[in-house]
């Protein structure tokens, strides 16, 4: 790999680091090393790295929430995209938004800008991003009722835009084409009352604050909810509440949320979420998928 990196690498600002600790990215604070991690700077130089990588395998890291890298580390590039993939752009037509951009500072844009709708990205954890390709939502508000199209770069460094309804976005998911990276997204907007707005977010803040463990180091919900139920009450209902395997404990205040308390890895995260996954099957006959994105050899 450092090859590719030589070859490729002439006047780059992107910053390429070797064996790198992933942990530091990591919002549960675990994980092994990846061969290379990389903070890119620009769509171009994304473009001519994508371009030269020519089946080595890479991830986005986004802003580390919902993710779980294993021990082993990850044998190939973790990219995160830099300062140029931060901007916001508010046009006559729509509003742009860089996917580095953190979802809580999108609902902080749109609220100075007396913009409705995007309230509920104060309750997400994560990048725009993330957002887009996880279709994420909370509180009754989903990504998709306000998405009017994005922009990629494919594992051929080639630049296009997808339609929101090529995406077919659903609960928690997305068929963004395999390989492709979302560079930015493009969102519908209405003007709405300052004042409801501002009411708005704070109840969801005060909502969040009372029923999930915020300050823990933790990775946002493990599980997605199935269908016409919720992975909590099914969580609590199977006796799972507390339940711990090594440093890593399910929350007593949000039962589909696991957090590190003593210094455990990703194994142990790893293994407690299956040990989950059994206890609810074996009660409801429902099987949980995991809404954390897990990568990295076993």
């Amino acid at each position: 790999m450092r090859e590719i990196i030589d070859k490729i690498d002439y006047n780059f600002k992107t910053k390429f680091y070797y064996n790198y600790d992933t942990s530091k990215n990591v919002w549960f604070r675990t994980g092994g090393k990846a061969k290379v991690f990389c903070i890119v700077d620009n769509e171009k130089e994304l473009s001519i790295i994508l371009q030269n990588l020519k089946g080595i395998p890479y991830e986005v890291i986004g802003a580390g929430s919902n993710i779980l890298i294993r021990d082993s580390g990850y044998e190939g590039f973790l990219i995160k995209l830099g300062k140029k993939f931060n901007q916001i752009k508010l046009k006559k037509s729509n509003l742009t938004v860089g996917a580095s951009i953190l979802d809580i500072n999108l609902s902080k844009f749109a609220q100075l800008n007396n913009l409705k709708n995007f309230e509920f990205y104060s309750g997400i954890p994560g990048t725009v991003g993330g957002a887009v390709k996880m279709n994420a939502g909370c509180f009754g508000s989903e990504t998709k009722e306000i998405l009017i199209d994005i922009k990629t770069i494919n594992n051929k460094g080639e630049i296009n835009t997808i339609d929101k309804k090529n995406l077919n976005l659903d609960y928690r998911q997305s068929q963004l084409p395999e390989g492709d990276i979302i560079i930015s997204a493009n969102f519908h907007y209405n003007y709405g009352d300052k004042n409801e707005i501002a009411k708005k977010m704070n109840e969801i803040k005060i909502n969040r604050e009372k029923k999930q463990p915020l300050k823990e180091k933790t990775s946002g919900s493990t599980f997605k909810n199935p269908k016409n139920n919720f992975a909590a009450k099914l969580i609590e209902m199977s006796n799972c509440k507390g339940l711990s395997e090594g440093g890593i404990f399910v929350s007593n205040k949000h039962a589909n949320f696991l957090i590190n308390k003593q210094k455990g890895n990703a194994n142990q995260i790893e293994k407690l979420g299956n040990k989950i996954i059994e206890k609810v099957y074996n009660k409801f006959k429902i099987k949980l998928e995991w809404e954390i994105k897990i990568i990295g050899q076993k």
